[in-house]
Formats: C-alpha cells, sequence, structure tokens
C-alpha cells in the first residue's frame, strides 16, 4: 500500500512536476493544436471520418505517451478509444478517466473570429472548438502522467490506470451505455474520474461533486378529428390547446415545487454543512442573470439560486405548441396540441420511477374526450459523491497543492452528462477533474482555454495519482 508523502517529499515532487511541465509545454500544446484541427462533430454525418481520424489521433498519442494497452472501440455510432496502463503494484487500486474527443459543430458564420478548426493563441488563450470542451482537458492527462512518472521516479503509474474518451457527447451519448455494459470487465474501476467539467473561477478552483440527471417526454393530445369551428362548437368538446396550458399550469404549485405526487420520493435533501459550503462562494446574482440572459430569479422557495440550480429536481417546459399560429386570427378549435418537458433529478431519484408518476399525474388529468401520447427519450441518472470520500479529499487536494496552496470550494453541476452511467454500471465512486472556466464559452462562438489553467490541471492530474492509493485504500476499509 503506497502512503502518501509528507510535506517535504511534497514539495520536491511538486518542483519536479512543474520542471517537467515547463519542459514539455511546447510539444504539448504543439499536440492540442494538430488534435483541435481534426473537425470531430459527431452531430454531423459529412464528419463522420473526421471523428474516426480523431479517435485514431488519440489512439497513437496514447501509445505514444506509454499507454501499453490502447483499442478503438467501435459502437453503433462513432468510436471510442480506451487506454490502460497498470501499475504493476497488486495493491494498486484501478482508476478510470472518463471523457469525449467529440465537438460540436462550428462555422465562421456562427461568429467566431477565426477559423474554428485552427487554432489561434493570444493572450495566453487557445481558441478553438473542443480546446475546453473537451479535448484539452482530455489531453493533459497525457502530460500529467509522463510528470507524475518523472517526478517520482516511476515507470508505471502508481494506479492502475485506464481512460474511456468517448466519440458521442455532443450528441447526447446515445451508444454510450450499451457500450459500458459490454464492456464492464474491462473497464472495472475503485473509481471514476471525469474530465468534462470546469472550475468557479481563475480566482476560484473548485472540484464538482456532482451532476443532475434528466428525463424527458413529448406529449400529443388530440381532440377533435381536424380543426373545427369555434362559434359551432367551442365551449361543447374538449380543446387539446386548452388542456395543454392547464398541464402546464398543473405543473408546479405556489411555491414553485413540482406538484407532480411521488416526485420528491428518495430525494437526497443537502445537509446544513452543504448549504454553507455553496453560501461560500462568491456568487454575484446580478452577473449571474446577465449571463442567464433573464431578468429575474424563480424557482422552489426556500432554496437560494445556487442550490435550486445544482441540487434540487424540476420541471421545465421546453415547448408547447397547438393550433393556428399564423397571421391574424383563426377562430378554430384545434385538432391537436404538443408538449416537451423535462425533469432534471438529483441523488436519490430514479428516472424509471419519475417515469411512471408522470404517466400516471397524466392520465389523471386528461378529460375525456382528448386522447394523447407519451414517449419518453433515454434517462440520463444523477449522480454524487459524498463530500466527507476521501478520494474528494484526494481531488482537492491535488487541486490545492497545483494552484499554490489555494483553498479549494466545492460544487455541483445543473446539467447532466454519461458519468453517471459509469457510476450505475461499474458501482464505483465518481469524482470530477476540470479546469475550465465560465468564460470559456462551450459550445458557443470563440469557445477558449486559458492555458496557465491548462496546465494546472496537468499539475493536477500529476499529484493525483501519486494521491489517490491511499485515499482508496482508506475508502475500501
Amino acid at each position: 500500500m503506497s502512503e502518501t508523502p509528507d510535506s517535504a517529499v511534497q514539495t520536491v515532487r511538486t518542483q519536479a512536476v512543474r520542471a517537467y511541465i515547463e519542459q514539455h509545454r511546447a510539444a504539448f500544446l504543439d499536440d492540442l493544436v494538430a488534435w483541435l484541427r481534426i473537425p470531430s462533430v459527431s452531430a454531423q454525418p459529412a464528419h463522420a471520418e473526421d471523428v474516426r481520424r480523431s479517435a485514431r489521433w488519440l489512439a497513437d498519442k496514447l501509445s505514444g505517451t506509454g499507454f501499453p494497452t490502447v483499442e478503438v472501440w467501435e459502437t453503433d455510432g462513432a468510436p471510442a478509444v480506451f487506454a490502460e496502463w497498470p501499475s504493476g503494484d497488486p495493491d494498486a487500486p484501478t482508476v478510470l478517466v472518463y471523457g469525449h474527443h467529440d465537438v460540436q459543430p462550428a462555422a465562421r458564420e456562427d461568429g467566431w473570429h477565426t477559423d474554428p478548426f485552427e487554432p489561434h493563441v493570444t493572450e495566453g488563450r487557445m481558441y478553438a472548438r473542443g480546446a475546453a470542451d473537451d479535448k484539452g482537458q482530455v489531453l493533459f492527462h497525457t502530460l500529467g502522467v509522463r510528470a507524475h512518472l518523472a517526478a517520482t521516479g516511476r515507470t508505471a503509474p502508481a494506479v492502475n490506470l485506464k481512460l474511456l474518451v468517448e466519440g458521442e457527447e455532443e450528441s447526447g451519448s446515445p451508444h454510450f451505455r450499451a457500450l459500458v455494459e459490454a464492456r464492464a470487465d474491462r473497464l472495472a474501476a475503485d473509481a471514476v474520474i471525469v474530465s468534462d467539467t470546469g472550475m468557479w473561477s481563475e480566482e476560484t478552483p473548485t472540484v464538482c461533486t456532482g451532476m443532475r440527471g434528466v428525463a424527458d417526454c413529448e406529449i400529443a393530445l388530440f381532440g377533435p378529428d381536424q380543426d373545427i369551428h369555434s362559434g359551432s362548437f367551442g365551449g361543447a368538446v374538449p380543446n387539446p390547446a386548452t388542456v395543454a396550458g392547464r398541464l402546464v399550469a398543473a405543473l408546479h404549485d405556489e411555491d414553485e415545487r413540482v406538484a407532480i405526487p411521488g416526485f420528491y420520493e428518495g430525494v437526497t435533501e443537502l445537509s446544513d454543512a452543504e448549504r454553507a459550503l455553496v453560501a461560500e462562494l462568491p456568487f454575484d446574482e446580478a452577473a449571474w442573470l446577465t449571463t442567464a440572459k433573464s431578468h429575474g430569479t424563480l424557482g422552489e422557495a426556500g432554496h437560494s439560486t445556487l442550490e435550486r440550480v445544482w441540487a434540487r429536481p424540476t420541471a421545465e417546459v421546453n415547448g408547447i405548441g397547438g393550433g393556428y399560429q399564423g397571421p391574424g386570427g383563426k377562430t378554430i378549435v384545434p385538432a391537436s396540441a404538443q408538449l416537451k418537458l423535462s425533469f432534471r433529478l438529483v441523488a436519490g431519484q430514479d428516472p424509471d420511477k419519475i417515469e411512471l408518476a408522470v404517466r400516471d399525474w397524466l392520465a389523471a388529468r386528461v378529460p375525456a374526450g382528448i386522447r394523447y401520447e407519451i414517449v419518453f427519450g433515454a434517462p440520463t441518472r444523477p449522480c454524487l459523491t459524498p463530500l466527507d470520500h476521501p478520494a474528494l479529499k484526494a481531488v482537492a487536494g491535488a487541486m490545492s497543492r497545483a494552484f499554490d496552496g489555494a483553498k479549494v470550494r466545492y460544487t455541483r453541476e445543473g446539467g447532466s452528462g454519461p458519468a453517471a452511467d459509469l457510476q450505475d454500471v461499474l458501482g464505483a465512486p465518481v469524482l470530477f477533474l476540470g479546469i475550465s472556466v465560465p468564460s470559456d464559452g462551450w459550445h458557443a462562438p470563440n469557445e477558449k482555454i486559458e492555458l496557465d489553467l491548462l496546465l494546472k490541471g496537468v499539475e493536477t492530474a500529476a499529484h493525483l495519482w501519486g494521491d489517490l492509493p491511499a485515499a482508496l485504500h482508506t475508502a475500501a476499509r
């Protein structure tokens, strides 16, 4: 069993890690530029070969880094890349790093100042599609593991290190869970590190502790067999557009709580300690509203804005339609109406139970004379790492060392991702290591990465592989 080094040894290793990173900085950034030039846009069929080229590029790079096992795993969609580097220590824990190599669509006419697939560096920032989401944050692990070896004198990592880098995250990861289930034996791990997230800000390093899940559905409501005259028939037959409006109005109560019976069953409530940690963050609600392009906050009573976004479940109307939408009036009872709903879920909620609750709620509220159809998409489960988990403390400690002893705070993500599939199938805790900041502009024109922060990510990873064995052995006891 490896031991956490004392402070003197840590200082020497930190200096060695930084020296190695500085020595290899230029080559590392050249590699990132080469990878970013590959337009691996998974959502566009015209780029299918580019996504494959991106997978092959990464596989070659991981082999060159030293991973003795590197494989491109085919799916029914885009390929994923798997790599493995055994520690050689029979007592070493196994850690799986997750990321993705596909990117969002991008074109110069979208508002980019430069070609989105021709990386441009200025004022310490690299602009390119995928720079932050997620190629930069995947690639920092290649230099991080080499710096770990250089600083410790090892020939293999202190953990059994695995990487799984998928090619369809930006398309909703439609084949990811099936891949994880089929390859669960190869992916088995004591912990999962997700490098597809970010920090609060450049001045406030943070570690994410969880992501919400999501379930979504489409509801079609059918009334008359065709649009009919509202004067001749209105008020005497049910109107599907009116029913849609009533359903939307019934989603929440007067305290903005979701009013679907059973919706909050199993919800893991925030502890007082967690609420205090959220309150510590330097949150500027006015600035947040500017980013949200909104003019006021509204949400579940009794919770702050950050608590609502990170730790409370929600129901949102994503779309509503029905009836005449053209200019002027058309006095009809429409034949149909449509709703699109999504539900963000938190730890303790089961998407399957949420689906049943929504179906029961709908059946109880649709009046006679209205037919309906409801279709759910594939859900994403929520994931959460307890604040007292030793491995989480190891991630925060490694980041603190990279940031010169700065206090590392904790956040959550309001969005959802495939990390929960890894937690669900592998039964391993999910930890998040990301160094991107909100100004990096994920999915937006002029996406960028702060190069100094990117190298802090390299350094954090280099420290983490040496710190995790003791933490995971402690967690296993």
